[in-house]
């Protein structure tokens, strides 16, 4: 029997309910691990992942969790890893509120930095310590294209995506020496919940940005998430790998 690539590994995804989260959840279930997710809300799907899970002998668990709220996302990896030192963590969570830089409140710029970015920082320098003393694990931060190339209306979500590039690459310096990985992905446009609002004018615009010639899916971010936690990245880190299709090429 095939062993599977994750097997054993303890897992922790933020923004887990839905999405790409969602989808990494999943994965990461399929491929042998047991996950502890943090959301607002359970997944739809949660009793019957539960479930599964537990008829394999792996656990899914699903932390009730605001992540733009500090304290309480702090106090929630901190029990988490009190319990158990994850092996693997991902930030995931992600909020849009998309608008002109001039009409934007600073409400709407802090909601997605500290949702998007400072959830991030909380979370990896918990985690980093547990798995600084275990000379092992790897972070992955989920970030995006328009971190990289920039785009109109989303001043405040490309800051928040290009700081975690940057935060990826400094922490990945800080604890290579300890066993520690740290890596990043950058999808582009990605079929979910958060794309859905997007007008079909709109939608043809982008589609027209993509060499590959369609948007992707949820599943195919969660495969090269998987690949970073798992020991076939062994030698990876400080690295952003984009999943767009091409379009920021």
């Amino acid at each position: 029997m095939e062993r599977l690539v994750l097997e054993g590994k303890r897992c922790v995804v933020t923004g887990g309910s839905r999405g790409i989260g969602l989808a990494i959840v999943k994965a990461f279930l399929a491929e042998g691990a047991s996950v502890e997710y943090y959301a607002r809300s359970r997944a739809d799907e949660h009793d019957e992942l539960a479930a599964a899970a537990a008829a394999a002998g792996r656990e899914l668990l699903w932390t009730a969790c605001d992540v733009s709220d500090a304290v309480a996302l702090e106090a929630a990896i901190e029990a988490t890893v009190g319990r158990a030192a994850p092996d693997v963590v991902v930030n995931n969570a992600g909020v849009t509120r998309d608008g002109l830089v001039f009409r934007m409140s600073l409400d709407d710029w802090h909601a997605v930095l500290d949702t998007n970015l400072t959830s991030a920082f909380v979370v990896a320098r918990t985690a980093a310590r547990a798995m600084i003393k275990r000379r092992a694990g790897s972070i992955i931060n989920v970030s995006s294209v328009v971190g990289i190339t920039g785009n109109g209306g989303q001043t405040n979500y490309s800051s928040s995506k290009a700081g975690l590039i940057g935060f990826t690459k400094s922490l990945a310096r800080e604890v290579a020496s300890r066993g520690v990985r740290v890596n990043a992905v950058a999808p582009g446009f990605v079929d979910t919940a958060m794309t859905e609002a997007i007008s079909d004018e709109a939608r043809v615009k982008l589609l027209a940005q993509i060499p590959l010639g369609r948007t992707g899916t949820a599943d195919e971010i969660a495969s090269v998430v998987v690949f970073l936690a798992s020991s076939m990245s062994s030698y990876i880190t400080g690295e952003v790998i984009k999943i767009d299709g091409g379009m920021a090429m």
